[in-house]
């Protein structure tokens, strides 16, 4: 049974776990703003350059070491430390096993830190963040993944930042898991109207061509009903 469990994990994280990758707005603290676009930048080029598996998870797990380099420079700021979320999710999600849960639940932690800090900060990285693990890792008895939960965190986000790209883009993502095609149609046609973002031209190309893939599979059903 124990071994059944190690397996149906490992294939319900592997590639599921990954989270949004918050936009590094200007703050207070201009060194600190460019410590987390070296983050941030690093990432959008592991995550959408990078072809190899192996290869992607060996530099996912530098990065996760320089982004938490950084949150312990910067103590006491939501924003480095949603970068560090964003970092173990992805090892997370490169993981298989006890050892991607493992990663799953030290970024849960990570962005609850976030969250009590900030969760206004990145355009609501945190509560997007936290609601997409919510719903993208397996429920009880494998994992911590809660339905209502995920609901939670991705309607507060959206809230606080209604057009932010990546928010939108998550909260369609859990509206599809949920059967609820129309609603993600109007909310992912929402995500694909975000202002462009210049200053990241790989991660811009990149999520939207993953609202359009989506788009297309709500409006698909949708057609279908």
């Amino acid at each position: 049974m124990l071994c059944q469990s190690k397996m149906l994990l490992a294939s319900a994280l592997f590639l599921a776990v990954a989270v949004p990758s918050a936009p590094a707005l200007a703050s207070d603290n201009p060194a600190m703003d460019a410590a987390v676009a070296r983050v941030e930048h690093e990432w959008e080029r592991i995550k959408y350059q990078i072809k190899d598996p192996r290869v992607q998870h060996a530099q996912i797990e530098v990065l996760a070491r320089d982004a938490a380099a950084v949150a312990a420079r910067y103590p006491g700021r939501a924003e480095p430390l949603i970068w560090e979320g964003i970092a173990q999710s992805e090892q997370a999600a490169m993981s298989s096993g006890l050892s991607a849960l493992a990663d799953a639940k030290a970024s849960r932690k990570t962005f609850e830190m976030a969250y009590q800090l900030d969760r206004t900060a990145l355009e609501a990285g945190a509560p997007t963040s936290l609601g997409t693990l919510y719903y993208r890792v397996p429920g009880f008895p494998i994992g911590f993944g809660d339905k209502a939960k995920a609901r939670h965190y991705l309607v507060e986000a959206v809230t606080i930042a209604p057009d932010s790209m990546d928010a939108n883009y998550f909260y369609g993502d859990f509206l599809m898991t949920q059967g609820e095609y129309a609603q993600a149609s109007k909310v992912l046609q929402h995500a694909l109207a975000s202002s462009p973002h210049p200053d990241r031209p790989i991660w811009d190309a990149g999520r939207r061509a993953e609202i359009r893939a989506l788009l297309a599979k709500a409006n698909a059903k949708l057609k279908r009903s």
